[in-house]
């Protein structure tokens, strides 16, 4: 089954796409921040264990890194494609439309998710003296926030060129300003899912996000339906596209 997937043309090319020096050293470099930003912190005597939590993980982390390095791959996944008028090629295959949005969202995740993952949990670690269950929550946090953001820009990216400027647009205006504000934005926001993931799984380790947690059920079923909505809209955008 394995053998299958990782044979998909779709998914190969699409992984030769992203995996390039140049994307992967944006990513790589963006993912790394937050782990510079901790180990200074701890270099220089550390701080207390909220100021990380909401410095590290939340204001680098969550609202910067996780959405910008999910942001430069998924709009890329199609983008690439529509500016050099290849996507007609692919379209003209016979095959289900969602065979062809699968692999993109997959390389999308299998190449974003890991790195975040490391990201967080090594920032933890760093920050917060070994704190493996925090570690732990973070990690699970930024996985679904990943996979969900993901979905969004996979369908961005295939509506338009100018995808990652409407892309930095939401994040800081919705994710950023909105949200933080207005409460009741939380419950559309991925960045909050993703917050209120890890709140929940160790509400006494990161317990200085209790401010942006809008309960584990809620974050949980909010970002499963972001990333099923926008995926499925990715499908039908790919049905019903006219493409030169």
């Amino acid at each position: 089954m394995t053998t299958r997937i990782l044979a998909d043309p779709v998914l190969r090319v699409s992984l030769r796409q992203l995996a390039s020096p140049w994307w992967m050293a944006a990513v790589v470099g963006l993912s790394a921040l937050p782990v510079l930003i901790a180990g200074i912190v701890a270099a220089m005597g550390g701080g207390d264990s909220d100021g990380v939590v909401l410095g590290v993980i939340n204001g680098m982390l969550a609202f910067v890194v996780l959405p910008l390095v999910t942001m430069v791959l998924g709009t890329s996944a199609f983008g690439n494609e529509l500016e050099d008028r290849t996507l007609g090629y692919l379209l003209l295959r016979p095959v289900n439309r969602l065979r062809v949005a699968a692999p993109k969202l997959a390389v999308v995740i299998l190449v974003a998710a890991p790195l975040l993952v490391v990201s967080g949990v090594v920032s933890v670690l760093i920050g917060l003296d070994g704190d493996g269950r925090a570690a732990g929550a973070v990690a699970a946090g930024i996985a679904a926030g990943a996979v969900a953001y993901s979905s969004v820009f996979l369908w961005l990216g295939l509506l338009t060129t100018r995808a990652k400027g409407f892309a930095l647009f939401y994040v800081f205006l919705w994710e950023g300003v909105m949200a933080s504000f207005l409460e009741g934005i939380r419950y559309l926001s991925i960045r909050f899912y993703s917050l209120s993931i890890m709140h929940g799984v160790d509400e006494k380790g990161l317990g200085a996000l209790e401010g942006s947690a809008i309960g584990l059920p809620a974050a949980v079923a909010g970002a499963a339906v972001v990333t099923a909505l926008f995926f499925l809209l990715t499908v039908r955008r790919l049905r019903h596209m006219d493409v030169p």
